[in-house]
């Protein structure tokens, strides 16, 4: 059965999805740099990684009203024929396939009553909650229009001509500048800052994370990494974080109905009914040398490796991220190396070590799969 996959997020209490194969990057909020006559929905744009990337409030896009902007808001970066935009959203929940049969059309009494249904391209449910499937056709538009209202290089020279918030530093319309510095303002960027616009109520403390978040974002990449990001899931298991590629991964799921299998070793839970299809669930921890569970597994990510499908149970699905390989190292030496051989590297995801799963090698080498013929 054909099935499409799509990031779930959340804005505005309302659950929305696109196709993950149109997301470039999720990362935090950063400080945004607003321009004027930019489209209604277009709050800012960043300097990403080199590049101008304009951002889009959805709520304004949907035609809502626009909430303040919060520290724990996110920017979805959606690419759409060569051209990526970034959407702002509430929180970023996880990734889920649909069969394609499963996804209902817009109804067309909705599309009287919500003028954001334009934007829909369908409809879904998961987890008893119905899913807005957005149609990225139609949702972004004058991405090359704002782009040329402003330079790349006038990006970066705004950029280069702050320097970082210290005890020396002032707040002039909640933007932080030295206090003998003052520079003029490139022409098509906004003297209204983005704090005094869509921050109104930020702390000097949240200011300062903003800006971090816009100077972290500004680092280049080498043209080579760019083409070879690894999407990782992030998931979490015993409060550690672990990440699996994102092609080996079909659906995260709920759990329920899990039937026990007669004379299976315990990392085998049993087997449920998904869709018609039998999926055996597996508990990862005793082969990653983590301590056992008492707490009855709810949740469980779908895999695929070497013709091998499975159910992972874990805690919790957390994220989706894009890494270059620069920023992927080797294990500790003082892992075992059995368990070393079940990893790829690990990386920093926030303030936690995020442990890169090789799931082929802990399918067929970590005693996790019974020989069904013995």
């Amino acid at each position: 059965m054909e099935t499409q996959v799509y990031l779930l997020f959340e804005l505005n209490d309302l659950q929305y999805g696109i196709e993950i194969t149109q997301v470039r990057e999720i990362f935090e909020l950063p400080e945004l740099t607003p321009i004027v006559d930019a489209p209604g929905d277009i709050i800012g744009i960043l300097n990403f990684r080199g590049t101008v990337l304009p951002i889009m409030h959805l709520a304004k896009r949907l035609g809502q009203d626009c909430p303040a902007c919060q520290l724990s808001d996110s920017i979805v970066v959606v690419d759409w024929q060569g051209l990526q935009v970034g959407m702002v959203v509430n929180k970023v929940h996880d990734v889920q396939s649909f069969p394609s049969l499963s996804i209902e059309s817009v109804p067309t009494y909705e599309l009287r009553k919500h003028s954001h249904t334009a934007f829909a391209k369908g409809i879904a449910k998961a987890n008893d909650s119905l899913i807005t499937l957005l149609n990225p056709e139609t949702l972004i538009r004058q991405t090359d229009e704002v782009t040329m209202m402003t330079w790349e290089a006038r990006l970066n020279s705004l950029d280069d001509d702050v320097a970082p918030i210290s005890e020396e530093t002032v707040f002039t319309d909640a933007t932080a500048y030295p206090r003998e510095q003052i520079f003029e303002v490139p022409s098509g960027l906004s003297l209204t800052s983005f704090f005094s616009l869509y921050c109104p109520q930020a702390t000097p403390t949240e200011k300062k994370v903003f800006r971090q978040r816009a100077m972290g974002l500004k680092q280049s990449l080498e043209t080579s990494d760019l083409t070879s990001l690894k999407a990782l899931a992030v998931i979490e298991l015993g409060k550690e974080y672990f990440g699996i590629e994102l092609q080996q991964v079909r659906e995260f799921i709920n759990t329920r109905q899990i039937r026990p299998v007669p004379c299976c070793p315990t990392h085998i839970l049993g087997n449920m009914n998904l869709r018609g299809e039998v999926m055996t669930l597996i508990d990862i921890r005793k082969a990653l040398n983590l301590p056992g569970s008492d707490n009855k597994a709810t949740k469980a990510v779908i895999v695929e490796a070497d013709n091998i499908v499975a159910g992972i149970t874990v805690d919790q699905v957390l994220d989706v991220v894009y890494l270059p390989p620069s920023d992927i190292s080797s294990m500790p030496a003082a892992m075992s190396k059995r368990c070393q051989a079940f990893f790829q590297g690990a990386t920093h995801y926030y303030q936690n070590t995020l442990s890169i799963l090789d799931l082929s090698k802990l399918l067929a080498q970590g005693g996790l799969i019974v020989d069904q013929a013995a």
